[in-house]
């Protein structure tokens, strides 16, 4: 069974990646994996044991550390770039016999390597489930929202964010009228294109949502599993079959929910880049059950 987790970036879709990623039955494409076309089978079959086995800080701080990616050095050597760094959200259209080949071989060498009866892989910034939808039709997706000024936030603090040269060198394409509109209007703030960007995401999510079966799409908020992880984990471990085992039970108390930063947008922004950013990204973040203005709470 292969599964994908998909989020805008910045989103916390690691932190669960790696918590699934304890599970004996899921397999993975490791970091190793990604790194060289030469990483050794044996390496590449034994991952996920590596991976349960070790936790040590040492390892981690020297980045030698087994653990689980997005793999887009590997995709883009043997499936293709466009799978990894489309300018825009892939769909069941740009499915082509060569390329659904690929992929389909891809995941299954790797699975078959791991012996996993669960593979789950993670992507991020546009969904694509679309695409993989019309590749792999049984997969399910498991969508992870996080609230878009945190997200914003984020992005304006990462040295790969690209939204400081304008959105003609970004990689979410031009801005689609009514946004390139309003951020002419507002004046044309970083912070306010950083949002921007999150809608134009969460946009193609929402398109992508209906182009996959109701009971195979499984949303979960950043906040809900940082405040109450076993909860949420427990509801993601049986939207995927899989169950929550004392193995896994080793492996989840490995890992530490910190939701203290999870309102830092509110201390890392000025109180005019808040108010412009919640005014714009209100509607969305309504949808997704965010509080945006006094008297309103997170549903």
């Amino acid at each position: 069974m292969l599964d994908f987790l998909i989020g805008t970036g910045r989103c916390g879709s690691t932190l669960l990646y790696e918590v699934l990623a304890r599970h004996a039955q899921v397999g993975f494409v490791s970091n190793w994996d990604d790194r060289s076309a030469r990483t050794p089978r044996l390496l590449r079959r034994n991952a996920g044991r590596i991976y349960r086995l070790t936790t040590v800080p040492a390892l981690e701080r020297r980045r030698l550390r087994v653990r689980p990616c997005e793999g887009q050095r590997v995709l883009s050597r043997e499936v293709s770039p466009a799978v990894v760094d489309p300018f825009r959200d892939l769909t069941a259209d740009d499915v082509t016999p060569w390329l659904a080949g690929r992929m389909r071989r891809f995941f299954a060498s790797r699975a078959a390597e791991q012996g996993a009866g669960h593979f789950i892989h993670k992507f991020t910034l546009w969904p694509r489930a679309g695409f993989l939808h019309a590749i792999f039709p049984d997969a399910r997706f498991v969508h992870i929202v996080r609230d878009g000024r945190a997200v914003a936030n984020s992005h304006l603090q990462m040295n790969w964010w690209r939204g400081h040269l304008g959105p003609s060198r970004w990689k979410l394409g031009p801005l689609p009228s009514r946004y390139r509109e309003e951020w002419e209007r507002e004046g044309r703030s970083l912070v306010h294109l950083a949002g921007i960007g999150w809608q134009i995401q969460m946009d193609a999510f929402e398109a992508a949502r209906a182009a996959v079966p109701a009971d195979q799409w499984l949303e979960v908020r950043y906040e809900d599993l940082l405040a109450d992880p076993r909860k949420y984990l427990n509801a993601v471990l049986e939207f995927l079959g899989l169950s929550w085992t004392p193995q896994f039970e080793r492996g989840f108390g490995r890992h530490a929910f910190r939701p203290g930063r999870v309102d830092a947008f509110r201390r890392d922004l000025t109180p005019d880049q808040l108010a412009l950013l919640t005014r714009s990204l209100a509607p969305h973040l309504r949808r997704y059950g965010y509080a945006v203005g006094p008297g309103e709470t997170d549903g």
